[in-house]
């Protein structure tokens, strides 16, 4: 059973390509294909087993069996990203003015 297997992000860049046409046996699941992948390109390893997948553009559990000419897309971690720092100081509390309106 032939698989088009999309690699994203760090995983395009471990495996020095974004695009493969992959062989494997028929019932296949989207994890099997994972396993595989990581043996023949061993600096995938280093991502573990925190990845997404996408069949046919929808995302699955790593369970889900594959079809021929199926595309799985595989997602690493999304990681990074930025804190937000509210305007107001930390611990600066607004002053309230008083009832009297001054």
């Amino acid at each position: 059973m032939t698989v088009r297997v999309r690699l994203f992000a760090a995983l395009r860049e471990r495996a020095g390509c974004g695009d493969l046409v992959w062989e494997t046996r028929p019932a296949a699941t989207a994890h099997d294909v994972w396993e595989a992948l990581r043996a023949a390109f061993p600096r995938l390893g280093d991502v573990g087993e925190q990845v997404a997948f996408a069949v046919n553009h929808e995302y699955v559990d790593r369970f889900h069996p594959l079809n021929d000419n199926d595309e799985l897309a595989i997602i690493p971690p999304v990681s990074g990203g930025s804190s937000h720092v509210s305007s107001q100081r930390r611990g600066h509390r607004p002053r309230r003015r008083g009832r009297g309106g001054s």
